[in-house]
């Protein structure tokens, strides 16, 4: 099974890709404002060399309560892949644990295995983050 799983807390994201047991992770800390190059992190994880996105079974992301606008872009990132390519999208809420993306994609893959393998469940039109906290602050507040 192969999975592919991004983090972003704002400052720091990380790419993941399980390709059957093998993980390759690519992590890069960054100004809060500045978005990352997805072509760099996925490139950095085996892209075009190692595997394709079709090849790829789920998509998952970390539904991060540290940035409400990374967790929005990598959500939108990844659903549009995953609706594109008709493949599942879980949210893996890392509020009790800080994750990096290769922890959210081994929950992902944990997940999707328990629940049968039903594809119907992770609808990526349904995944989308949610929040605890709704009194976010501008940077420079």
């Amino acid at each position: 099974m192969n999975v592919l799983a991004i983090k972003s807390s704002g400052d720091h994201t990380s790419v993941s890709v399980i390709l059957n047991d093998d993980i390759n992770t690519y992590s890069m800390s960054h100004e809060r404002k500045e978005r990352p190059d997805w072509n760099l992190f996925l490139s950095n994880v085996g892209y075009k060399k190692s595997f394709n996105l079709e090849d790829i079974d789920i998509f998952a992301f970390a539904n991060s309560q540290n940035s409400y606008t990374a967790t929005r872009t990598v959500a939108t990132f990844l659903k549009g892949m995953a609706v594109g390519l008709q493949k599942p999208l879980i949210a893996i809420n890392d509020e009790v644990e800080v994750l990096d993306a290769d922890e959210v994609a081994k929950k992902a893959k944990q997940t999707f295995l328990a629940s049968g393998s039903d594809r119907k469940k992770f609808d990526p039109n349904l995944a989308n983050p949610t929040y605890h906290e709704t009194n976010f602050k501008k940077l420079n507040e």
